[in-house]
């Protein structure tokens, strides 16, 4: 298979494990007549797999396995404490996919979970139902991308474009779709919707090159964000999570001042802000895995288990970013 503009190759997924009760949901069908050629394994749970002990994540990372499996409970959870709600009062996320195709150094997954092979659930009409019976009771905003980049993961699940066909039909639901991929073409071909926050996750490209391995370029998704805002989808731009690095004023500066540039700030939705957080239990694991990261070595300050920078250079990094994205977009569309 050609190399997609996520640079993801689809032959790296050498293994399919699949579950026995997963093994007739047409989405299952879908998925796997793109792997035709690979070696299918059937399997009881896909926990037997995926919460072995023992399991390398970092060589998992190398040469990741897909697996098809059917989410039996947890369909959908409440907004968690360090993410940002955007003042909506029902605020919850979903999981149709575990795991992410990128690396990036930072990323709480791999505290998160045991493995780094990538689970699809086939069984999202479930999800669906779950939340049509939350829309019953009161509106809802919902994340569906938070323990993936489903997006980058179009071509092989259609899911953002089953989930846009459900938000099409539920007024009182708001999706955002985070995102760090340049695949907006995937879903190009679609109708934009007023209920649907398409959420890129922008970064300075030394960090790119550095510490968010396997993700496009800041031109790649400049462009992509670009078409999507032409086609009239709603845009929030995340400076999420912002690094303490060396040089961070001059990476930061030159990558807002790129991206609004490169954009029209009026057309934009909202931009978010936020520092580098994560839970005290992940980042252990993290640092265990790699006690070489410099992005991991800072000595982080924990309170109420959230560990992030020390208060001055939390403070330092939003003040700096948000003044320089106050340039080009009106204050009152900034989150931090």
């Amino acid at each position: 298979m050609k190399k997609s503009k996520d640079n993801f190759v689809l032959s790296e997924f050498s293994h399919i494990y699949i579950e026995k009760d997963a093994k007739f949901y047409p989405n299952t069908n879908k998925i796997l007549s793109k792997f035709k050629d690979k070696i299918q394994i059937e399997i009881d749970h896909y926990k037997d797999l995926f919460c072995r002990s023992r399991q390398n994540f970092r060589m998992q990372k190398i040469s990741p396995k897909l697996i098809l499996a059917v989410k039996r409970d947890n369909l959908v959870y409440e907004g968690a404490q360090v993410c940002e709600d955007f003042g909506n009062r029902y605020f919850y996320y979903t999981s149709s996919i575990m795991n992410c195709i990128y690396d990036c150094e930072y990323c709480y997954l791999q505290g998160m979970y045991p493995s780094a092979n990538i689970v699809i659930f086939v069984n999202i009409e479930d999800i669906f139902r779950e939340v049509e019976i939350m829309l019953k009771k009161h509106p809802v905003y919902l994340c569906i991308s938070y323990d993936s980049d489903i997006l980058a993961l179009e071509g092989i699940t259609s899911y953002v474009s089953y989930w846009l066909g459900f938000a099409s039909k539920h007024k009182n639901l708001k999706i955002e779709i985070r995102t760090k991929s340049a695949n907006f073409n995937a879903i190009k071909k679609e109708k934009s919707l007023d209920n649907v926050i398409l959420a890129w996750t922008v970064s300075p490209d030394e960090i790119i090159k550095k510490y968010e391995i396997k993700t496009p370029s800041l031109k790649s998704r400049l462009n992509s964000i670009y078409e999507a805002i032409e086609k009239g989808w709603k845009v929030r731009i995340c400076f999420d999570p912002l690094l303490y690095v060396d040089d961070w004023k001059i990476q930061y500066s030159k990558c807002i001042d790129m991206t609004f540039k490169y954009l029209h700030s009026k057309k934009i939705y909202d931009v978010s802000i936020g520092v580098f957080r994560i839970s005290k239990d992940y980042l252990r694991k993290m640092e265990r895995e790699k006690p070489y990261s410099k992005i991991l070595a800072y000595p982080f300050k924990c309170q109420n288990g959230i560990c992030s920078y020390s208060k001055e250079h939390e403070d330092k990094l939003k003040k700096f970013v948000y003044e320089e994205i106050s340039k080009y977009v009106l204050k009152e569309k900034i989150y931090i």
